[in-house]
């Protein structure tokens, strides 16, 4: 077998309900405003979805992430609801998300609570959507359904891709030469690294911070 193949059969032998639960904390970590900047929940998402190669394996995936993803979502609606209209100008929201608070401020006036469901598939825009949502005033018994509706369809639609991707991958590699397997390996290695590392420096910021960076900006 190849490496690729290798990788996708050990993280298909791990432990299901600690890759389940691992996989749910880092969407949670993502949907939840603030640690949405630094919490990398839809890539590994995407890791994990590779080992959905089962229906019970999908479903159970599919259920924790979704039910994740709304709690996060309400987490951030009880953050917008807390601070108001401020939240706009805490330090966070002005270092990396004020362009995505602005647009998904103008959607939830134009939209409502469809916007909670569209923007849900939307960087950035559906970390910011929840808190918009609560500042804005939106009941959350509007709130919650869509968010949840949302957080279903995303869920599986990412779970979906990534089995495919799992899936292709063992079949390209099948079909490829180990030559012509290792460079392309290698030149999806540097993209990926230096993909990270420009997020890194541009967006990484200490969860420490980010308690801090939730107050007003002087």
């Amino acid at each position: 077998m190849g490496l690729m193949t290798d990788v996708l059969d050990w993280l298909q032998a791990l432990p299901q309900p600690g890759l389940v639960a691992a996989t749910g904390g880092l969407v949670l970590a993502e949907c939840t405003i603030g640690l949405g900047f630094i919490a990398p929940g839809e890539a590994g998402l995407l890791v994990a979805a590779t080992t959905a190669i089962t229906p019970t394996r999908f479903l159970v995936l599919w259920g924790v992430v979704t039910l994740c993803a709304a709690t996060g979502d309400s987490l951030g609606y009880l953050i917008g609801r807390r601070y108001g209209p401020r939240l706009r100008e805490t330090r966070l929201i002005q270092k990396y998300g004020v362009g995505g608070w602005d647009k998904a401020t103008g959607i939830l006036r134009r939209r409502g609570a469809w916007a909670v469901f569209f923007a849900r598939f939307l960087p950035v825009v559906r970390t910011l959507t929840p808190a918009a949502a609560g500042t804005s005033g939106l009941a959350y018994r509007k709130f919650l359904p869509a968010a949840a509706a949302g957080a279903a369809c995303w869920s599986a639609l990412h779970i979906g891709i990534g089995a495919a991707l799992g899936e292709a991958a063992k079949r390209l590699e099948s079909a490829m030469s180990t030559g012509a397997l290792a460079v392309v390996a290698a030149v999806v290695a540097v993209v990926v690294i230096a993909h990270v590392v420009k997020k890194r420096r541009a967006k990484a910021t200490p969860a420490a911070v980010v308690e801090e960076d939730l107050e007003p900006a002087a």
